[in-house]
């Protein structure tokens, strides 16, 4: 749990200090040189990613060499998809076969001090199971929309963004992971019960899967002909469902989704409350990042639409 609001805590200085910036309209990039010209690149790069590079201006050319396609996005899901299926698997065999977990995974459970609480105190063992399936559907949903419906421009991302979102999510399959008691770990079967909890989580989490598939559907239609046929690369100006409210709902409709986690976890976890945190941080920077460049490069752009959360921020 330190280290998710560790996590949150970067990005939320990390928000405050582009909100600075853009309320004194600073330049993205610093006129002179030296160390604090570099630190001023350095940020911008890093908290940039796709369009919004744009507002770095011309970037130096030692920036321009740490960057990979953004349509490597992709990876970071097919990581996901192996990662935490490989440990629904092991945590299913645990629950219902009497399996126990891999000693690896034992022993990095007890270096993050998961074994101060030795027994299942009620239905973690059920909540930590549907919550790996949720967070591993969610991943298979977005591997698939990544390959067959989102169109990719020739949009950048730097190369510690890049590593830092494969690391991700392996590292949230094993904080889910960390949520399981050591009985279930060491193979005593449990029975799966079902509480109400369980069942507002779900549907709060297919309400947001649903809204979020139909932003990205209309993101990559404004690329499309009727006929779905790539037309072109450019950017548009979006228009229905949640994005008649906000500039990012898909970013939205992320929070929303580790919200309904929480819930199915009890909303009493502290751990996956700091990964919320860290979440609704990460896409308030980058909702910020995109509404700025819409208002920016879009002169009727609707006065109305809120960056992330409806009517709020």
């Amino acid at each position: 749990g330190v280290a998710w609001a560790l996590l949150a805590a970067a990005f939320l200085a990390a928000l405050l200090l582009l909100l600075l910036l853009l309320r004194r309209r600073a330049p993205a990039r610093r006129a002179g040189g030296g160390i604090s010209g570099v630190v001023s690149d350095l940020f911008q790069d890093l908290i940039r990613y796709g369009k919004t590079k744009r507002g770095c201006g011309q970037r130096p050319a030692w920036l321009r060499l740490l960057q990979v396609p953004k349509r490597w996005f992709t990876h970071f899901y097919v990581v996901s998809v192996l990662w935490n299926g490989f440990l629904l698997i092991w945590l299913f065999r645990a629950e219902f076969l009497g399996g126990s977990l891999p000693s690896w995974i034992q022993h990095v459970h007890h270096a993050l001090g998961r074994d101060s609480q030795s027994e299942d105190t009620g239905n973690e063992h059920s909540s930590a199971l549907l919550v790996l399936l949720l967070l591993w559907l969610h991943s298979c949903r977005r591997l698939a929309e990544c390959l067959w419906t989102s169109v990719f421009s020739n949009g950048v991302i730097h190369i510690v963004q890049y590593c830092f979102g494969l690391g991700y999510y392996v590292a949230v399959g094993s904080t889910v992971l960390c949520q399981v008691p050591t009985n279930v770990r060491n193979g005593e079967v449990l029975s799966m019960q079902i509480c109400w909890y369980h069942i507002v989580g779900i549907m709060t989490y297919i309400w947001a899967s649903l809204h979020q598939h139909r932003c990205l559907v209309i993101l990559a239609n404004l690329r499309k002909s009727k006929s779905g046929k790539v037309v072109s690369l450019g950017h548009s100006v979006p228009f229905g469902d949640w994005f008649e409210r906000v500039s990012c709902p898909h970013y939205f409709a992320e929070l929303l989704i580790y919200v309904s986690m929480a819930i199915t976890l009890g909303f009493h976890n502290v751990t996956w409350w700091c990964v919320v945190m860290y979440v609704l941080f990460n896409q308030a920077l980058a909702a910020v990042l995109c509404h700025e460049f819409y208002r920016k490069n879009f002169s009727s752009y609707p006065k109305h639409r809120t960056a992330f959360i409806p009517f709020i921020f």
